[in-house]
């Protein structure tokens, strides 16, 4: 997989990782994204994980629901036009500037004081995941930025994006809704009835102050809704679109490249622009010698009738090598399961540091292994 070139192309200009928990996923975003920085990008990093992994790996005390400005450290091998801008969803706050983008002050006032609303706007869901495509489309809309990158939540929650129009739209759409947003027939006026079996068993449930917090929600919303899915889908194809590319990652272990399979095989199935599979913490032995050599030479050293070494230090490297060794021969069968699965998906292998990044250089570090060395001068037009 050829990240440099992916990162250089002025087409590009949306990358979204994704991937299962603990794979370095937000520590790849935030390579990728210094990484086209430096190249003289000006580039935006956008996290939904609620961890504070980036902004500390970015040299920042928070984040919030606005980009803020990472300050680069002058460097001469790179081009020092590009920018990095960061920022971490903080979905209710989104909600709430939707709402004031497309309602009256009063209106929106009524809206945030609404309890159904103060509800589904921070624990719905698929809340945070609309709204991380609102926040992208918002962002992608402004033109302000090159290039953003996408660190997308844990597990198989990360492509809950994909589905979030559809989502929203069976909501909007449903039938209680539209029994709520009806002025005629709206629950409002059955509850305040009382009489039908219907309202009993739902006001049994959810009680009947909640149901008429929700109809008035409704009916303060009700004419936000076609805005909702419209702008959803567009986001929806921006994803699809080729200046868009979705990169996977994952670790040389079972359970992380099962869950590399299933991204892997939806993304194809909703024919996303899928670049390739990141795969982090690798093992690359130090030399050419196989376990077998190895295990050779350590015979070798042994003399005596105790079989202890002749040369400890020796012994102890072989020991070393020889379990890294073992341990590289379980990745490579891994990774070529994997890519039996799936032929023709590009990979890139990322050596495993010997700490987390959790600064700048760190971070630059990690991107040389993602994409090689940052290109000097600024990237073709």
């Amino acid at each position: 997989m050829d990240l440099a070139a992916l990162l250089t192309d002025r087409a590009t200009k949306v990358v979204v990782t994704c991937g299962s928990g603990g794979v370095g996923k937000t520590t790849t975003a935030a390579a990728l994204a210094l990484w086209a920085a430096d190249a003289g990008r000006k580039v935006a990093v956008l996290t939904i994980d609620p961890a504070r992994r980036l902004a500390q790996s970015l040299g920042l005390d928070e984040l919030d629901n606005d980009p803020r400005r990472v300050e680069l450290p002058a460097d001469t091998d790179t081009d020092t036009s590009g920018e990095l801008w960061a920022m971490m969803l903080d979905s209710r706050r989104t909600f709430d500037e939707m709402v004031a983008a497309h309602s009256t002050p009063e209106r929106a006032e009524q809206i945030y004081g609404n309890p159904f609303y103060q509800s589904i706007s921070t624990s719905f869901s698929g809340t945070q995941e609309y709204m991380a495509m609102e926040k992208l489309g918002k962002l992608a809309g402004t033109g302000q930025y090159d290039l953003i990158v996408v660190d997308t939540p844990p597990s198989r929650s990360a492509l809950d994006f994909l589905d979030a129009p559809q989502r929203m739209s069976a909501f909007l759409d449903g039938r209680m809704i539209r029994l709520l947003a009806s002025p005629g027939r709206g629950v409002l006026k059955v509850v305040g009835a009382g009489l039908t079996l219907f309202t009993r068993a739902v006001t049994a449930v959810i009680g009947g102050q909640m149901l008429a917090d929700a109809a008035k929600f409704v009916q303060l919303f009700e004419d936000m809704f076609g805005g909702f899915r419209t702008r959803a889908e567009a986001t929806y194809q921006l994803l699809r679109r080729p200046g868009t590319s979705f990169v996977i990652v994952a670790i040389p272990e079972p359970d992380a490249l099962r869950e590399a399979a299933y991204f892997t095989d939806r993304l194809q199935a909703e024919r996303m622009p899928l670049a390739g599979l990141v795969l982090n913490r690798t093992h690359p032995p130090a030399t050419d010698l196989t376990v077998a050599a190895t295990e050779q030479l350590q015979q070798r050293l042994a003399t005596g009738p105790d079989g202890d070494p002749q040369d400890e230090l020796l012994a102890g490297l072989l020991s070393v090598h020889a379990e890294r060794a073992t341990t590289r021969d379980a990745e490579l069968r891994m990774r070529r399961r994997f890519q039996r699965q799936h032929p023709g998906l590009p990979v890139r292998e990322v050596p495993a540091l010997p700490s987390d990044a959790h600064d700048l250089e760190a971070l630059r570090t990690v991107g040389a292994a993602l994409a090689g060395p940052v290109p000097v001068g600024p990237t073709p037009a």
